[in-house]
């Protein structure tokens, strides 16, 4: 088992957060939720801006692992506002589009200002 980003990435005010980024176990690699984020502060914008920085983020560590969008089986998205779910659509299909996901997408309260979550398992056969 491999763990990216042990420390979690800086939350909110530089806060260390307790978590890893990622773990990759026997081909499978489960990213954990990726918000807004840029040098620990959820960027300026609206949901267009902030979905493509938060599946940007997701990509990074996608790539870090040496993975991409063809191997993501499954995203989580949270959304704040139920109605940006059209807007966050036409940012999804701008990475997924070739490769769509599994996908499910709930309306949750976020950190303040942030209008977007993603999260993603990916598999790709290890090599032998």
């Amino acid at each position: 088992m491999k763990r990216y980003g042990v420390e979690g990435g800086k939350g909110q005010g530089g806060a260390v957060m307790p978590f890893s980024r990622a773990v990759e176990a026997d081909g499978w690699l489960f990213v954990s939720g990726q918000t807004p984020m840029e040098n620990g502060e959820v960027i300026e914008g609206g949901i267009v801006a902030q979905s493509h920085k938060a599946i940007q983020n997701v990509f990074a560590i996608l790539k870090e692992a040496g993975y991409g969008a063809e191997h993501v089986v499954r995203c989580g998205v949270w959304l704040d506002d139920p109605r940006d779910f059209a807007s966050f659509n036409k940012v999804f299909k701008e990475y997924f589009g070739e490769h769509p996901p599994a996908r499910a997408c709930v309306v949750s309260s976020m950190v303040i200002d942030c209008k977007v979550e993603v999260d993603c398992v990916a598999y790709k056969k290890a090599v032998e």
